[in-house]
């Protein structure tokens, strides 16, 4: 059982390697080496209770994607991970639970696939899936969901889509403030508040501009479940023991 509310570290990978894409770009890239697992092991020493991977190269190629990899990142720590990364089809969602994922995270697929996802949700349980909703904020407060690396606009706003999965036992939503995400300008804790308050009966987690501790501080009220930090831990500006302290000192 994954223990909640919790820091969440979260890397990236492509071909092995710890990489940042800024704003979803591939071609703005920074590479912070490739030994994941250590930093995992690393984490997990600090005290996390949940990790977070994102297998960009299947993102990108679902043939190529690091599933031996992740299988042996997950064997080498004693914490839960969750995985995501382009998930399109249940065989992926199968691979990456047989791997030893304890949640598998789907994004685009969600939204262009409504009726595929639901049926995963009632075969493998809300325990085991995680939506991952990415949102653009316009000048009205909508909140409209991006597709495809931010590419597209899907034309639905959160609201809409977590309605449409609750009656299928929707629990956990990682949802990122795209125009944060990488930033580590701080988070949109407005946000949070909002949906938080809106379904309590959601575990939020939540994505992007996390830059130093008074941004994890700001979100210790908000309602939200987790909070995903992923730069700000590579660039050393705080360590994940210290995260956890903050939060739960608040």
């Amino acid at each position: 059982m994954i223990t909640l509310p919790t820091i969440i570290p979260a890397l990236d990978l492509i071909d092995g390697s710890v990489v940042r894409l800024h704003q979803g770009d591939y071609e703005q890239k920074r590479d912070y080496g490739n030994d994941p697992l250590l930093r995992l092991q690393d984490y997990e020493k600090q005290g996390a209770k949940l990790l977070h991977l994102v297998d960009l190269t299947g993102a990108k190629d679902p043939k190529a994607r690091q599933i031996s990899l992740i299988q042996t990142l997950i064997n080498a720590v004693q914490v839960p991970i969750q995985v995501g990364g382009g998930i399109r089809i249940e065989k992926d969602v199968q691979a990456l639970l047989s791997a030893g994922a304890a949640r598998v995270v789907i994004g685009s697929t969600a939204i262009k696939q409504p009726e595929l996802v639901k049926q995963w949700f009632t075969k493998y349980g809300e325990e085991r899936l995680v939506l991952a909703l990415d949102v653009r904020i316009n000048a009205d407060g909508e909140k409209h969901v991006a597709i495809h690396g931010w590419q597209e606009d899907s034309n639905q706003t959160l609201e809409q889509v977590i309605d449409d999965y609750l009656p299928f036992g929707l629990k956990h939503v990682l949802c990122t403030d795209i125009s944060k995400d990488g930033t580590l300008s701080g988070s949109n804790v407005k946000l949070y508040q909002q949906i938080s308050q809106k379904y309590p009966q959601i575990a939020f987690q939540a994505s992007g501009g996390i830059g130093q501790l008074s941004d994890v501080k700001a979100l210790k009220d908000s309602g939200v479940a987790g909070v995903i930090v992923g730069r700000a831990l590579l660039e050393e500006k705080f360590t994940v023991q210290e995260a956890i302290s903050c939060w739960q000192k608040g």
